[in-house]
Parts: structure tokens; C-alpha cells; sequence
């Protein structure tokens, strides 16, 4: 029988590499167009709001894991201080949350290969899907390696943007599109050109970009060292969020004016071709693509391991417990990849809206994560203080911080409600909430009732 604990493989470079995957992905390659369009040089603002809150948010997480040797991920976490309904609900929202994240990513490799191949989005999108399932279904130290060099190809490409945006900059070079100049940041209308309701409108796209920060978190439970390791990823994200993010952007933005940037497609790709090496703009768009699998990769890790905890819960059906004999949960990951395949047929029905439609939902899902994280956090701090005191990585600004964070999602999540394209996914999500709390019941149900009869009988 293959044993049933997952291996601690993962090295304090696995997870320092997939920290940083996590905090760079499709939002910030593809999505930051959009955004770009939206809010106009004021987006640098909203990665800093946005990305100084998740911190905040991870860091109550890091506390939180730490606290309790037995934590494997937050539904873990969600179970002690919000009871199992509560548990249920988030470990299947995460899922959720994830198999939307990925089916973004999977649309994305389907726009990113169109930029070489006249093919339908669906094809590469479908053999992209089955290579990852054969990586996965190895050991999670394979996991780890691949994301890895994935992550760091995306740091090497940001770091040269950064590098070569700040050369030209000093030297004043010319492109078809002008003249390279930090003064392009406000140049074209100011730095809020749209005023402030495009600078809110742009927050459901900047959320989206920082989805996946806390695969941290689920990550402990193959970490070797977490008590080493978690707080010291978790501490270094204040530094990526400058470097990766607003680095990035201000590099973009210095290079084209905001104006000439196209949403539907990649800013990064734009922008080197501007630079005038001739095969830049491939060799961004083969890092950007290579971007989309690493993420989509991650949602495959995290998609089966949330099934696996739900399943040693009693919260899912039980075979998704079992393991292979890579200690890998390959009926969670079976299941995970067949859900997000879906992703592919939306490429195939819906290639101009489906990349908008499930990076909403996903951002409206992953608000409602880091929120349980943050209440629980509370929690924490209320009825258990002993544990609290003993705390060597406690949270900052406490309890005052959580609240702020969480007024700040609940905005988010009002702005949402008065924009056009996120005012749908919005309205229909709550639909998967009711969904879960109407299955939670009805098996919560049948559990007692079994339970009775077994009594009964015996």
C-alpha cells in the first residue's frame, strides 16, 4: 500500500523560488495591460496598496501556521478557530480559487503561442495540460525544480527589463514610439489620466497578479524546515513587490507611453520589441509563456493538495487521500487537471471574454481566502494568547492591521459590483458559496444519520 503521508522534499530554494512564482504570474504579464489601460501610471499605486495588504496577509498566515506543529494548510487553520463548516467552505473555495487561476493561465498559453502559430487557443492550452499532469505525477521534489528554473526565468526577464529600462533612460534613447524618459510616467495625462474611478476599476486585475502568494503556506507540509523557511519567504515579499511589480511597471511605463500599451496583449512583449533587438520580442514571449505554465503548474500542486487534506477530513470522497508511490496524491490531480480542462473548452467558446471572466472570479475567491486567514488570525489572538506570547514570527500591527486589510477587500470587492466586466462574475459566485454550505449540510446530515443507525444496530 503506498503510505499515506506527503514527503518533505521541498528545499529552502524550492520555496524561497516558489514564493517568488507565486507573486509573479499571469496577472502581472498579461493582466497588467488591462490594468494599465484602466488606472494609467496611477497602477503603480494600486500594486503597492494591494501588495503591502497581502504581505499583512501573510504574514498573519506565517503566524499562524507556525503556531501548531500539525498544520498542513489553512483549512487546517480554519477548522480550529471558525469550526468545520467554516473549513469546508474555504478548502473548497481555495481549490476553486485555483482551478480558475490556472484556467487563466491555460487561456494565456493559448494567447501567448498565437504570437508564432496561426492555431486555435485550445491546442496548446490542451498539450500544455498533459505535460504538466506527467511532471506532477512524479515527486514533489520535481515539482520543486521545475518551479524552480520557472521562477527564476521570470526574475532574470524582470530584472533585465528593470536594467535595460534604467540604461535607456540614462542614455535618452529613441524609439518608434519616442523618447525613453521617466517623464513618460506623467507625461500622457498625468498620473491618474482616468481619474480615480479607473484607478479603483483597475484593483480586480492587480488582485489577480498577486494570486498565489500564499502557495507558501500550502507548500509547509513538504518543507523540510518550515520554521525557517516560511518566515523567511514570507518576510522578503515587501522587496519582490517593489523589484517585480512597481520596478516592472515603472520600467514599462518609462519605455512606452501608457497610452500605446494594448490590454489584449502582453506589455512585456510590447515593450521589447520597442527596444529594437530583433528577437527580444520572441524571447519575452517565450518567458511569458513559460510564465503561464509555471503558474498553471502551481494550481495543479495546490488544486490536488487541498483535495488531499479535504479528503483525510472526511470533506471529499476518499480516494483522493490516496498517494502514489512518488508519495503524490494522483486522483486529487487527476480530477484537478480533468476540472481545468474546462479552461481549454473556454478558449475554444469564449477566446475573447474567458480570460476576463475567470480572473474576476478567481480574485473575488481568493478575497474571500485571505479574509478567513485574517478573521482566523483574530481568532488566534482572542482565545489563544498563551500560544500567541510564544510566538517567534508574530504578525505586525495587530489586531488594528486586520481590520484595515479587511475594509480594504470588502471595497475591492464593491468597486467590482459597479464595473461592467467584473459586475456578472460578481453576481454569480455567491452561487459556489451557497453551493458548498448546501453540501456541507446535507453531508453533515447523512453523517448523523449514519452514525444513529450504527448505533442503533449495534
Amino acid at each position: 500500500m503506498a503510505p499515506q503521508e506527503l514527503k518533505r522534499d521541498l528545499q529552502n530554494r524550492h520555496v524561497q523560488l516558489i514564493a517568488i512564482g507565486g507573486t509573479i504570474g499571469t496577472g502581472l504579464f498579461l493582466g497588467s495591460g488591462k490594468a494599465i489601460q484602466l488606472a494609467g501610471p496611477s497602477i503603480i499605486f494600486a500594486y503597492l496598496i494591494v501588495g503591502i495588504a497581502v504581505f499583512f496577509v501573510m504574514r498573519a498566515l506565517g503566524e499562524l501556521l507556525l503556531s501548531k506543529a500539525g498544520y498542513q494548510s489553512f483549512t487546517d487553520i480554519a477548522e480550529d478557530y471558525l469550526g468545520p463548516r467554516a473549513a469546508f467552505v474555504t478548502g473548497w473555495t481555495y481549490w476553486f480559487c485555483w482551478i480558475m487561476t490556472a484556467m487563466a493561465d491555460i487561456i494565456a498559453v493559448g494567447v501567448y503561442v498565437q504570437y508564432w502559430f496561426d492555431i486555435p487557443q485550445w491546442i496548446p492550452a490542451v498539450i500544455c495540460l498533459i505535460i504538466l499532469l506527467g511532471l506532477n505525477l512524479l515527486t514533489v521534489k520535481s515539482f520543486g525544480e521545475l518551479e524552480f528554473w520557472f521562477a527564476l526565468i521570470k526574475v532574470v526577464t524582470i530584472l533585465a527589463l528593470i536594467a535595460i529600462g534604467a540604461f535607456l533612460v540614462v542614455i535618452g534613447f529613441k524609439t518608434d514610439a519616442g523618447t525613453v524618459a521617466l517623464s513618460n510616467i506623467w507625461a500622457h495625462g498625468g498620473v491618474f489620466p482616468n481619474g480615480i474611478s479607473g484607478f479603483l476599476l483597475s484593483f480586480q486585475m492587480v488582485v489577480f497578479a498577486f494570486v498565489g502568494v500564499e502557495l507558501v503556506g500550502v507548500s509547509a507540509a513538504e518543507t523540510s524546515n518550515p520554521e525557517k523557511n516560511i518566515p523567511s519567504a514570507i518576510n522578503k515579499i515587501p522587496l519582490r513587490i517593489l523589484f517585480f511589480y512597481v520596478g516592472a511597471i515603472i520600467a514599462l511605463l518609462s519605455i512606452n507611453a501608457w497610452t500605446e500599451l494594448n490590454p489584449a496583449e502582453s506589455p512585456f512583449v510590447k515593450t521589447f520589441s520597442l527596444v529594437g533587438i530583433p528577437i527580444a520580442a520572441g524571447i519575452i514571449n517565450f518567458v511569458v509563456l513559460t510564465s503561464a505554465a509555471s503558474a498553471c503548474n502551481s494550481g495543479m500542486f495546490s488544486t490536488s493538495r487541498i483535495l488531499y487534506n479535504l479528503s483525510r477530513k472526511d470533506q471529499a470522497p476518499s480516494h483522493f487521500a490516496k498517494l502514489n508511490k512518488n508519495h503524490v496524491p494522483s486522483n486529487a490531480l487527476f480530477i484537478s487537471t480533468l476540472v481545468l480542462s474546462v479552461g481549454a473548452l473556454l478558449s475554444r467558446l469564449i477566446p475573447e471574454q474567458a480570460f476576463g471572466i475567470v480572473t474576476t472570479i478567481s480574485a473575488i475567491c481568493f478575497i474571500w481566502v485571505w479574509g478567513v486567514v485574517l478573521i482566523c488570525h483574530l481568532r488566534y489572538k482572542k482565545t489563544k494568547p498563551e500560544l500567541q506570547a510564544k510566538s517567534k514570527f508574530k504578525a505586525p500591527f495587530t489586531p488594528f492591521i486586520n481590520y484595515v486589510v479587511l475594509a480594504l477587500f470588502a471595497i475591492i470587492l464593491i468597486i467590482m459590483l459597479f464595473a461592467e466586466d467584473t459586475r456578472p462574475a460578481l453576481l454569480l459566485t455567491p452561487l459556489w458559496f451557497i453551493l458548498l454550505f448546501v453540501l456541507y449540510s446535507t453531508n453533515r446530515r447523512k453523517r448523523e444519520r449514519n452514525s444513529t443507525e450504527s448505533t442503533t444496530a449495534t
